[in-house]
């Protein structure tokens, strides 16, 4: 079983590599190329899937060395794999979603002239990111890391004639890259504390360690999370990244890289659980970011930057569940992969919307859409209800379980961190709620309203302007069955994980796991979640739903404003980075140029001027050096006659 691990990875790696080098005869199949490839590495994640059922829960890791990399004196680093349950559960997210992905990708990217390298893109995304959760070491690891990070910046930037994919993807670049120096620095500390960086090793002796240093290397690990999973203060690239083809949101949002971070967090729970001040860092940067992405994605007009609000919301409370330790790992990881099924189909619902409406984003412009694109409706629907954690859907199942660990944390920091779930919670209810009417109830804001008897009419022309109306249809059964199957697993998924702790006991023999002492009952948690869903849900309908929505956004007040411009994070990050930047920059060229160059330039200034001077002395004419022969031999005489008189 062991040699088959490589094969998760080989598959799509292969796919990048064919379809990016294999040419244009791969114009016209290159798409199935990469999805059946995809597909593959999702076979042999089933089959390996299916061998550890098969054993005990302490025997189920498989490792699988591949050859040594770095073997230099004391510095080994092994290109080997290692899947235990908590990778192997990210693999069957990865490999799963991402497959429905690339089929959706197929309808979806159909009449692009570039489809064959977006489907190299997205196999050289699967396959950095199965080598980041595979990896048995924190050093290839790092190579996963940043292949996740270069195949995000192809793929954001996939439309680069257009100005503000190129800058998108540039941000995103960028950002990541400070993560990614806390991700480097705490793999040098690992390295100068324990002598090797990979996993076993590392995290079994952990306690040893000194507090300061595991101090360090958890908050360099934070770092890192911060920047791949889109955590204050490192968030501001994830709502620019909605500038690429709809399929990757739903690849980075849903499957691969936001989650990243808290896989990170959660494998290396051994140091975070040793370095408590660590661990209040990691609670304290998911309960700000639940509520920052929150109250973002409440005033996004355009519908994949409302759903992007959500995602670093549900990451928040992904790494609010991580940073509780042995009470919440298993919790993170659950919700992580119900947030997979669930996440994925909003957006791939969202750009089914945009599919039928020219590319419309903004949601004023939608309403009444259930009655053309019912398939749709349905499956976005259910990943609504399952996200604001209606009764039953997986939602339900995943989040309450973290807001139960907040609790369960004890004393007043329990109640904080439960409260800021609960409002969090809330939020949510409201902004999905207000997703859904303004996008598939009401009345049309599109333009004159088709019959929906009559799908096939040709569009009306718009009244002002000269581009057509929107022409609403439901989209090709490629982008309709794969958002049917995430609908399933928004409906099912978490029910099925709760069924006797399953997911429980699948995960504690990795994370551990510790029952908290909560001051409330889980009845009243479910009860406190039920009552805010509603409050959320009720808002958003006095809002949106009873009154006609204008096509142009009111001013609104001052936070709605603020959260209009991702309350401020670009501006902040202008004032406190980029301006000080540029100062530093402009004050080191100048030092370059007035002391550096200066002082090259005027020392050759002075060799030049002397060298001048002496050269005059060279004039040809004996006399003249006959006469310098004299004065120096006189000079000389006076010299020594002066000195013995002293």
């Amino acid at each position: 079983m062991e040699n088959l691990i490589g094969l998760l990875v080989a598959a799509p790696l292969l796919g990048a590599a064919v379809l990016l080098c294999g040419g244009r005869r791969l114009d016209r199949s290159g798409h199935w190329v990469g999805t059946a490839l995809a597909a593959a590495s999702f076979v042999v994640a089933a089959v390996l899937f299916a061998g550890m059922l098969g054993r005990d829960g302490d025997d189920r890791a498989l490792h699988q060395h591949l050859f040594s990399w770095v073997p230099v004196g004391g510095f080994q680093a092994d290109v080997a794999f290692q899947l235990d349950q908590l990778s192997m559960t990210f693999v069957l997210l990865i490999t799963g979603v991402g497959s429905l992905i690339h089929l959706y990708s197929v309808g979806y990217m159909e009449h692009d002239e570039r489809r064959r390298r977006f489907f190299g893109y997205l196999n050289l995304f699967l396959a950095a990111m199965l080598l980041l959760v595979l990896a048995d070491n924190y050093l290839l690891l790092y190579v996963g890391w940043e292949g996740v990070g270069l195949a995000s910046y192809l793929l954001i930037g996939f439309w680069q004639h257009k100005p503000s994919a190129a800058t998108a993807a540039k941000k995103a670049f960028l950002v990541n890259r400070v993560g990614d120096v806390g991700l480097s620095i705490a793999i040098m500390l690992m390295f100068t504390t324990f002598g090797t960086f990979a996993f076993a090793p590392v995290l079994s002796s952990a306690e040893e360690a000194g507090e300061g240093r595991l101090t360090a290397i958890g908050l360099m690990l934070l770092l890192a999370a911060c920047g791949k999973s889109a955590q204050v203060p490192l968030q501001s690239w994830l709502g620019d990244a909605m500038e690429g083809p709809t399929p990757v949101s739903a690849l980075i949002h849903a499957a691969t890289m936001v989650t990243a971070g808290v896989y990170l967090i959660t494998r290396s729970g051994a140091i975070f659980d040793a370095a408590p001040d660590a661990r209040t860092a990691v609670v304290t940067v998911g309960a700000v970011t639940l509520l920052f992405g929150a109250i973002v994605g409440c005033a996004k007009d355009d519908i994949k930057k409302a759903l992007a609000g959500s995602t670093m919301s549900q990451i928040g409370y992904m790494i609010l569940a991580a940073g509780l330790g042995p009470i919440g790992y298993v919790f993170a990881i659950m919700h992580l992969v119900t947030h997979g099924f669930f996440k994925a189909g909003l957006f791939l619902g969202a750009g089914s919307v945009m599919h039928a409406m020219n590319d419309e984003v903004d949601m004023r412009k939608y309403g009444g859409l259930r009655r053309y694109m019912p398939v749709t409706f349905m499956t976005f629907g259910l990943g609504y209800l399952a996200i604001i954690g209606f009764p039953g859907l997986s939602g339900f199942w995943s989040k309450d379980k973290i807001i139960e660990a907040a609790f369960a944390e004890g004393g007043t920091e329990g109640w904080i961190l439960g409260g800021t779930a609960l409002l969090g919670a809330a939020i949510t209810a409201y902004y999905m709620t207000r997703v859904m009417l303004l996008t598939f109830f009401g009345e049309p804001r599109w333009g004159p309203t088709p019959s929906p008897a009559e799908p096939s009419a040709e569009p009306a022309a718009e009244t002002a302007g000269e581009h057509a109306a929107p022409h609403p249809h439901e989209a090709p059964t490629t982008m309709t069955v794969p958002m049917i199957v995430l609908a399933v697993g928004s409906v099912a998924a978490g029910g099925l994980f709760s069924v006797g702790d399953a997911f429980l006991h699948w995960l504690e023999p990795v994370t551990g796991h510790e029952e908290g002492d909560s001051p409330l009952s889980a009845a009243t948690v479910t009860g406190a979640t039920l009552v805010v869903l509603l409050l959320g849900v009720a808002l958003a309908w006095a809002q949106y739903g009873r009154a006609p929505v204008p096509r142009t956004a009111p001013r609104g007040s001052l936070l709605t404003r603020a959260a209009r411009r991702d309350l401020l994070q670009d501006d902040f990050n202008h004032v406190v980075l980029v301006k000080p930047g540029q100062y530093l920059t402009r004050g080191l060229v100048y030092a370059d140029h007035a002391l550096i160059d200066g002082a090259v330039g005027g020392t050759a200034a002075a060799v030049g001027g002397l060298s001048a001077r002496l050269r005059r002395v060279q004039n040809g004419f004996a006399r003249s050096y006959a006469m310098s022969m004299l004065g120096g031999a006189a000079l000389l005489v006076a010299a020594t006659l002066l000195m013995r008189a002293v």
